[in-house]
């Protein structure tokens, strides 16, 4: 019988800057030989990966001219122009020594709010996959400005997992896992080796960036692991220096964090993944409590007898944030009118409309059912 541990495996692995570079700051030809040596041996085995790799400032600000990491966003995103070149050349030239191809593919925030170019993404991902080819995932830096940044590769990551419906999210950073203390500041902090739901305890306890390379820090990893889990995809959190990292990881033995889906995790679909955690609401409608009764308790859809009023302006089939006559979010669903038409409908004279749908409930998500806020 097939354990779960030898199965093929669509893995998605996503390694911080921190683990890419020397401890001057620049990429490290040797780190990035260890993980392609060790992807290239998961692909031999029959698994299909890919690789959500950071790196790009740190590669190309040298070239640039900068002492230092720069700190201004024009120059960052002059180095990363640099630095992604010069990353997928070193890795497509480690991967090629093993028959492997790889491919770049440079993905900005707008990529996965428009549902026409979320689904392109994913196409263009599972040819690659199909095909046998190792894509080498990373945010577009040379363009992205803050407020359409993903905010750290970790996201992209579990993003990415969500997309391809990946079975494994693999994390790997300078830390070998999370714990139930920063073990930088208590000697007697343990490793937790199996979580499965993220607590209140987890979530306080998740610090800042521990490194001064990378973006990310345990929040936005513990971030991460909620849009994998609720898209039922398992995740490993360990130390990229550790020998043998991933194929352990993969067989479920190596020294880290496993976050476990059990078979009541939620598990979106596409569709209500994408409205979750992608699409960027446009406007929002609060509800009174029969609405809520509706949708939640129910699973019937918001009539416009629910709704209570509207905010913003939006159009049909746009994404809106779902709120309760106190202003506590609901979730959030795609809406039938635009906000013009919402207001005609609510008219008190206008009675024809009045038992049409306006969010039907197979195009809503939960809050609640998430067990995270998904207010992107």
């Amino acid at each position: 019988m097939t354990t779960l541990e030898n199965k093929k495996k669509r893995v998605v692995i996503k390694v911080g800057s921190s683990s890419l570079t020397s401890r001057h700051g620049e990429i490290s030809r040797r780190k990035l030989e260890k993980l392609a040596d060790e992807i290239a041996l998961l692909k031999d085995a029959g698994h299909e990966i890919v690789f959500v790799s950071s790196g790009a400032v740190a590669a190309g600000y040298r070239k640039l001219g900068c002492i230092n990491r720069p700190t201004s966003l024009p120059e960052k995103q002059a180095a990363a122009s640099i630095g992604q070149g010069l990353l997928i050349e070193a890795y497509s030239e480690i991967f090629l020594s093993h028959g492997y191809i790889a491919s770049q593919i440079l993905i900005t925030r707008s990529d996965f709010s428009d549902e026409t170019r979320y689904h392109n993404v994913r196409n263009t991902l599972n040819v690659l996959l199909e095909r046998g080819i190792i894509p080498i995932v990373n945010e577009n830096d040379t363009v992205t400005v803050d407020r359409l940044k993903f905010g750290d590769n970790d996201t992209l990551s579990a993003k990415v997992a969500g997309l391809i419906e990946a079975d494994q999210l693999i994390i790997l950073s300078d830390i070998d896992g999370l714990y139930d203390s920063d073990p930088r500041k208590n000697e007697q902090a343990k490793l937790l080796e199996k979580v499965y739901e993220i607590t209140p305890e987890i979530e306080q306890g998740a610090g800042g960036s521990g490194s001064s390379v990378g973006t990310g820090g345990m929040k936005s990893k513990i971030d991460a692991v909620r849009i994998a889990m609720a898209s039922g995809i398992s995740t490993f959190l360990g130390k990229a220096t550790s020998s043998n990292i991933l194929n352990d990881a993969v067989q479920g033995t190596a020294k880290g964090t496993y976050f476990e889906v059990s078979n009541e995790s939620v598990n979106l679909d596409q569709k209500k993944q994408w409205i979750a955690f992608h699409s960027g609401p446009q406007g929002e409608i609060f509800i009174n409590e029969k609405g809520k009764l509706s949708i939640v308790e129910f699973k019937q859809s918001i009539l416009p007898s629910h709704i209570v009023k509207v905010n913003g302006r939006f159009e049909n089939g746009s994404v809106i944030r779902i709120l309760d006559h106190q202003g506590e979010r609901v979730g959030l669903g795609v809406v039938n009118y635009s906000t013009e038409e919402l207001e005609c409908i609510l008219n008190p004279l206008d009675k024809e409309l009045s038992n049409h749908e306006v969010i039907p409930f197979e195009h809503f998500v939960c809050e609640l059912e998430l067990s995270l806020p998904v207010v992107i």
